[in-house]
């Protein structure tokens, strides 16, 4: 039987000393957990998963617009957006806005680090372009702690 190795850390301490736009720390068979920072004025992006999408807010302040509606985002809120809701995550705040997601199933390549929201953007245009070249994906992929084959422990 071929088992997968947990994920164990304090998340709140890695969500904290975060300062990537977006950081793939951990792919399961069925889950995948993420650490975001988002900066003052900055936004994720407005967006539709086919997933479910759990967020967890640990510093900073924001608002969630969910189909339409607003939510506002405090250290400690959490929020579960399902699949096929149109969603962004706004930071209003002075200072960035620390966050870690749970996608069930995973949604991001394992290991994947966008520095800032312009690199995601400029990673997710090129992909829609189809401009795919050998080894390209392999140099915005981070091999190593955060992969799904090894244990993360903090």
């Amino acid at each position: 039987m071929n088992k997968q190795v947990p994920f164990l850390a304090n998340i709140e301490k890695l969500t904290l000393e975060n300062t990537y736009f977006r950081q793939v720390i951990f792919t399961a068979p069925h889950s995948q957990v993420v650490l975001m920072s988002i900066l003052p004025g900055e936004d994720i992006g407005t967006e539709v998963h086919h997933v479910d999408q759990f967020f967890r807010f640990e510093a900073g302040q924001g608002k969630a617009i969910v189909d339409g509606k607003e939510y506002a985002l405090l250290d400690g809120t959490a929020l579960l957006v399902c699949a096929g809701s149109e969603h962004n995550i706004i930071n209003t705040g002075k200072k960035p806005l620390k966050l870690y997601t749970i996608y069930s199933p995973a949604n991001h390549i394992d290991g994947r680090i966008h520095k800032t929201k312009a690199e995601a953007m400029r990673m997710k245009r090129m992909k829609r372009l189809g401009l795919r070249r050998r080894g390209f994906w392999e140099k915005w992929t981070k091999k190593g702690a955060g992969h799904s084959s090894q244990p993360h422990r903090t």
